[in-house]
């Protein structure tokens, strides 16, 4: 069985930071790309930032210069550097991994998620 493990959210005051780690466990054959999302309240969950197995980095515009996704795929795990942060940055953060397991093949997988927030 797969599981994604997150663990750094926490509450901080505007202009802080914070740090997010996830960590990938089970039958993983591969990780074809691994990052995070998410979901403030009343709103859809979004893409914040992902890596893929070559190392390349996407993130949304929202947080382009504040944050910087790290990890390596091969290793697992996935980390989230938050700088500058800002109360529109609240919500429930979701580590995401698409990954090749054991049992079913290419699949996405989410985290339990674990809640930023920030205040003003």
């Amino acid at each position: 069985q797969v599981q994604l493990v997150e663990s750094g959210g926490g509450w901080v005051q505007a202009g802080g930071s914070l740090r997010l780690s996830c960590a990938a466990s089970g039958r993983i054959l591969s990780i074809k790309n691994m990052g995070w999302y998410r979901q403030a309240p009343g709103k859809q969950r979004e893409l914040v930032a992902s890596i893929t197995s070559d190392g390349s980095t996407a993130y949304a515009a929202s947080v382009q210069g504040r944050c910087t996704v790290s990890g390596d795929t091969a290793k697992k795990m996935v980390n989230l550097q938050m700088n500058s942060l800002k109360p529109e940055d609240t919500a429930v953060y979701y580590c995401n991994a698409d990954l090749y397991s054991g049992t079913r093949g290419l699949y996405e997988y989410w985290g339990q998620g674990t809640q930023v927030t920030v205040s003003s």
